[in-house]
């Protein structure tokens, strides 16, 4: 993926990795649209900077996904790179009756939307130079954090929808993978500031040298999410899991 003078959609864009991912790409050369839900953060991400662009999308919405990128389209002809970042993340518990909205939400957010995403602009990123689909997955796409299991899901989902992706779009679209570690963006209430997580700045430059690598990796991974990543190939998934769990354990507490 050529890393200037592209055209960029980057989904959830006004807040955490993809505001920081959207100024690193913009100051680099390339123009970007923000989407999300709340125009006002991504008018704030835009501030100041000329050929960066907000717009709203609701990715619950099937036909609201359609309309967004009839206008994306109309706004900017010249689009020719989709990185689908938007996600939430809910903690659920497993072993009680439980209202499901969240469930529900985290898989219409996290999975639907990036699918519906890919689906409204497929034939036209097909029929433009250079195009590249970057899905934003997780670490816990591999080892699953298990107070967040509809979450871990979606990840997974959404990585096993990429490798299909990217063999289906060979030669004509480049699929890229970016799969974060726990990054201090507020995904989760005060997770911005917990120990431990990868700070914001450090793991949106460590990105964007992945990204400027040539030829692109299939798999962007910075360091901190190779244990992750790899833990069942190098024998390690037990302990990994173990170690997330009682993480999470103690934060719980």
């Amino acid at each position: 993926m050529k890393t200037s003078g592209n055209t960029i959609l980057i989904t959830g864009g006004g807040s955490g990795i993809g505001e920081a991912l959207a100024h690193r790409f913009h100051d680099a050369g390339n123009t970007v649209i923000v989407a999300g839900r709340r125009l006002e953060a991504l008018e704030a991400a835009c501030a100041g900077r000329a050929n960066m662009h907000a717009m709203t999308l609701d990715v619950e919405s099937a036909d609201g996904v359609e309309d967004f990128a009839a206008r994306l389209l109309a706004a900017h002809p010249a689009l020719n790179v989709l990185i689908n970042n938007a996600g939430i993340l809910r903690y659920e518990p497993l072993d009680t009756r439980r209202d499901l909205t969240d469930a529900e939400a985290t898989v219409t957010t996290n999975l639907l939307g990036p699918i519906r995403l890919i689906d409204a602009l497929i034939e036209h990123l097909v029929a433009t130079p250079d195009a590249a689909i970057v899905n934003v997955t997780s670490g816990l796409a591999f080892v699953p954090l298990v107070s967040a299991p509809t979450y871990n899901a979606t990840k997974a989902a959404m990585h096993s929808y990429t490798v299909s992706l990217r063999a289906v779009l060979d030669g004509r679209v480049e699929v890229i993978e970016l799969a974060p570690p726990a990054v201090q963006t507020e995904l989760t209430p005060g997770q911005s500031q917990r120990p431990g997580y990868q700070p914001l700045d450090d793991f949106a430059d460590e990105v964007m040298a992945l990204f400027g690598e040539a030829p692109t990796p299939q798999e962007i991974l910075v360091e901190r999410v190779k244990p992750l990543r790899n833990a069942e190939r190098e024998g390690q998934f037990d302990e990994v899991l173990a170690h997330l769990t009682a993480m999470a354990t103690a934060h719980a507490g």
